[in-house]
């Protein structure tokens, strides 16, 4: 078997001639994503992706591959998005990263000489529809994060997060569950105003599948 097939199948496997170059497309096009008008980020950005649809990266954002992260529905990632895709990436729709969130499929043994024999491996990471993770979180091999879930700023997300929680920390861990009650909230216990409950409800947001 070769390592691009071991590397597919969720196997150690070795980062060889092969496997770099299939790396290639995606640092070409990174490149032109970070330094192109904006105008074009959306072509780009769909070249780039397995799959997507309206998904919106702004620059600078860094992937291995980027076939292997498919992302759902009006997708947004902020500013210095990194996501290692030698596993499979999923991301649902309506989901928000805020600047420096970091998706790491990949990882390396813990034995120095494990390590050391170029051996590594990728395993999937997937994210529910309806999520918002903090700036500068971090999301660690294996992970998944469920629907309507928000990860605090700075957390490390070692472990799965069931739907419907907030959870912050590092290691990360659930908070509390988002209740009705959050709705009417915009920050904290600052409520919205007559005018944009009225906007929110005449634009279809009055609750969430």
């Amino acid at each position: 078997m070769d390592q691009i097939k071991r590397r597919d199948a969720g196997i150690a496997y070795i980062a060889d001639k092969e496997v770099m170059e299939q790396q290639k497309r995606a640092r070409k096009l990174t490149q032109e994503l970070n330094t192109v008008d904006r105008s074009d980020f959306e072509k780009i950005v769909k070249e780039l992706l397995g799959k997507s649809e309206g998904a919106f990266i702004n620059p600078p954002f860094y992937c291995d591959y980027g076939f292997n992260i498919e992302v759902g529905k009006n997708f947004y990632a902020n500013y210095n998005c990194t996501i290692l895709d030698v596993g499979k990436v999923t991301i649902g729709d309506n989901c928000m990263f805020a600047p420096n969130v970091a998706i790491y499929t990949a990882g390396h043994p813990i034995h120095p000489d494990s390590r050391n024999s170029m051996y590594e491996y990728g395993i999937p990471v997937s994210i529910g529809d309806n999520c918002w993770l903090g700036g500068n979180t971090i999301v660690c091999p294996g992970v998944k994060i469920g629907n309507n879930v928000v990860i605090g700023a700075g957390s490390v997300v070692t472990k799965d997060i069931p739907d419907w929680s907030i959870a912050a920390g590092n290691p990360c861990r659930v908070i509390r569950t988002i209740t009705e009650e959050d709705r009417k909230y915009y920050y904290k216990k600052n409520e919205f105003d007559e005018d944009a409950w009225k906007d929110l409800t005449a634009r279809g947001f009055g609750g969430l599948e």
